[in-house]
């Protein structure tokens, strides 16, 4: 008897499975390799001396600046090549307020790299969800649920066991001192802040504007380039920081692949959220926060104490475990599900490069 057709369609052909592996492998191979690689570039150019004089590359806002130009190049390409209008959405001052928090938040993130090992910054990253919930809650009016504040609670719980008992031979080249110095941990404060203000208001533009997440990203980052460029000059910053790239060759190449890899990390998170959806990529997202730890562990020397351990078990596990037992969202069309990327969910995981 003849196959009907309701049966040969309940289940996928081979080839559609094959085909969604290798697109699975692809944004995952695409997620770690960038950000992993460039959470080890962030760490490097910031706490490793260049040259027989041991020199430390200590411009941190430079590094803001030559992120910013790359992806503004890049994304002005994309709209470009789709034949989509440049013109502006939203009125200006309203990108120039996400790429004032932006780049603080940035600069924020690279400044503590001199006071706070990567570990401790990246572990101390998952807290954002508390910042998160209190800008979504002034800014949109957002509810939150009773296991949001138990996940934020367990989070932040486990960030704070990983920074409060540190090993002790983790030592900082700038302080000469103890990680986790007082100063560190206030500049993650004010990276945690700004960055929780920073996606909230990204996810307000997108639900009151018909906005391409290209046309925000070019404009946003353009006034990061214009805001950063001007931030280098007034402190006298910029022909110093070309000066050290012009002596030091290698730290040259570090910031120009640091930049190429932010840059790349936006279109694999954008596919990845396209193809998969927000639950797999924030499931990645994890994953990559766990590797990119252990790997600067490794690379770096960094000791952890078993507080730390403890510590991080519960930031992981809290995070796995509300990935995994969050209803999965439905099926949404191209164009609706990239806002995702920039939202300010609780639940959001996303990189800031």
């Amino acid at each position: 008897m003849a196959e009907s057709p309701s049966t040969s369609s309940s289940s996928s052909p081979p080839d559609s499975r094959d085909n969604k592996l290798w697109k699975g492998i692809f944004a995952v191979s695409g997620i770690m390799v960038t950000l992993v690689t460039y959470g080890v570039l962030q760490e490097k150019i910031m706490r490793v001396p260049y040259g027989a004089q041991k020199e430390y590359f200590k411009h941190s806002l430079f590094l803001v600046f030559c992120n910013r130009i790359t992806t503004s190049a890049v994304s002005a390409g994309s709209l470009l090549a789709s034949k989509k209008a440049l013109d502006p959405v939203a009125p200006i001052y309203k990108y120039c307020l996400v790429s004032v928090s932006n780049i603080l938040t940035t600069t924020c993130q690279y400044e503590a790299l001199k006071y706070v090992s990567f570990p401790v910054q990246t572990l101390a990253k998952c807290a954002k969800m508390i910042p998160v919930m209190i800008w979504g809650t002034i800014i949109m009016q957002k509810r939150y649920q009773g296991p949001d504040y138990m996940l934020a609670f367990l989070v932040t719980l486990g960030c704070s066991v990983f920074i409060l008992y540190p090993a002790g031979e983790d030592i900082s080249p700038y302080s000469r001192g103890r990680e986790n110095t007082v100063w560190g941990v206030l500049l993650m404060t004010g990276y945690l802040g700004c960055d929780g203000f920073t996606s909230t208001f990204q996810d307000k533009l997108f639900r009151g504007y018909d906005m391409e997440i290209h046309n925000q990203i070019f404009y946003t980052t353009l006034c990061s380039c214009i805001l950063s460029l001007t931030g280098l000059i007034l402190q006298g910053h910029l022909i110093p920081a070309i000066e050290f790239v012009y002596r030091h060759h290698d730290c040259f190449f570090d910031i120009a692949l640091l930049s190429t890899v932010a840059t790349a990390s936006q279109f694999f998170i954008s596919y990845t959220i396209r193809t998969f959806g927000a639950l797999t990529f924030a499931t990645i997202m994890t994953t990559r926060q766990l590797v990119s730890i252990m790997l600067s562990c490794v690379w770096f020397s960094h000791p952890l104490s078993w507080e730390q351990w403890i510590g991080a078990v519960i930031v992981f596990g809290s995070l796995y475990a509300k990935s995994f037992t969050r209803k999965a969202p439905q099926k949404t069309t191209s164009s609706d599900s990239i806002p995702l990327v920039q939202s300010g969910d609780s639940n959001n995981l996303k990189d800031n490069p």
